[in-house]
């Protein structure tokens, strides 16, 4: 039996064409990403059965939803999924627990995977369940959408910008929870953001999407480390890490270590032995051909140049490097990759001015 996701949609419209034909893994968290206007939306509507490509075909495992070419479209309310939008629609005049209960009434009880209480706890609900929806925050309002939608029995996930009419205050409050999902659910969320952050934080696996074309497709670095994508994420070009603590420093620093050296950070709560995922932008690496001394950028690790690119900024150059195995992004001025001899194949130092840590 195949677990993966397969989809090809072709939508023709006056001013807007969507034209994808993605193969995407079985679980896990794929993220759309794309400016406004690039598809990301159409596609996930495609996904759910809510708007029909004439030329569609939709698999998921090998339950097939759409095969234009027999005449199969399975309309929505037949598919097992569940959609989460940026609103959370919930029933105001029904409790918590009321709300959740909906999502149960398209499934039977044997094919229900999660019962109410697990949902609740998992989603950080359960003192929620006698209130009403205008007695929460838009966080809790959103994970009760999303509970309501596991409670209908999915087998995929469908999540439309979860997050995007939530303040900072209310994303940072709910996305721990959506990192809960990823880890402790099989299930395969479909998550649509034009966030870059949201989408390092979450994602495993990623298809960038331009103009109704999905540009690059595949697992989450393979695609942030691309150099000729440059202007998808402009200046928040930049690859994701997962490092691991390695010993708490008796300086407020938390040394955390991967396969290409180690990193230091503002000392962190998580016990040695936790991995721990790090976003490292272009604009916070620098290169140099032998070690440095007496700086003040504690970071400093092997490289190797893989190639390089131009960007959309005037004078400056995207470097790709790879850092025993892991690769990382540097952007740096024309001027200096001219100076330093950059090409592919050098050796060098590649100092790491910041580290975000993500979650």
């Amino acid at each position: 039996m195949s677990d993966g996701i397969r989809a090809r949609f072709r939508v023709d419209r006056k001013e807007f064409a969507l034209d994808v034909d993605l193969s995407l893994p079985g679980r896990g968290i794929t993220a759309l990403f794309g400016h406004s206007g690039s598809g990301k939306t159409t596609c996930l509507r495609a996904l759910a059965g809510l708007e029909r490509a004439p030329q569609g075909y939709c698999a998921i495992g090998d339950e097939v939803w759409q095969d234009e070419t027999r005449g199969l479209f399975v309309p929505t309310h037949r598919r097992a999924l569940g959609v989460v939008f940026q609103e959370a629609s919930l029933f105001p005049h029904l409790s918590v627990r009321r709300n959740m209960e909906f999502g149960q009434k398209r499934t039977s009880t044997a094919t229900n995977r999660f019962s109410l209480p697990e949902v609740a706890e998992l989603l950080g609900i359960a003192a929620l369940l006698d209130r009403s929806p205008g007695e929460l925050s838009g966080g809790e309002r959103q994970r009760v959408a999303i509970a309501r939608a596991l409670l209908a029995a999915p087998q995929i996930l469908l999540m439309d910008e979860p997050l995007a009419a939530l303040d900072l205050k209310r994303k940072l409050e709910i996305l721990p929870y959506l990192e809960r999902l990823h880890r402790e659910l099989a299930l395969p969320i479909i998550y649509v953001s034009h966030s870059p952050d949201e989408v390092a934080r979450l994602a495993d696996h990623l298809v960038l999407l331009d103009q109704g074309r999905a540009v690059a497709c595949g697992p989450l670095n393979d695609v942030l480390a691309r150099i000729d994508l440059p202007a998808t994420f402009a200046d928040d070009a930049g690859v994701v890490i997962e490092a691991q603590v390695a010993e708490h420093e008796a300086d407020d620093l938390t040394r955390l270590e991967f396969p290409g050296g180690h990193i230091f950070v503002s000392r962190r709560h998580e016990a040695p032995g936790t991995l721990l995922r790090c976003r490292i932008h272009a604009r916070d690496v620098s290169l140099a051909l032998i070690p440095p001394q007496q700086t003040s950028i504690l970071n400093c690790v092997a490289a190797t140049v893989v190639d390089l690119a131009p960007t959309d900024t005037p004078g400056h150059v995207l470097v790709r490097l790879d850092v025993a195995g892991d690769p990382l992004l540097a952007r740096i001025t024309r001027r200096s990759a001219e100076k330093l001899a950059i090409r592919p194949g050098l050796a060098l130092r590649a100092q790491i001015k910041a580290v975000a840590l993500l979650g």
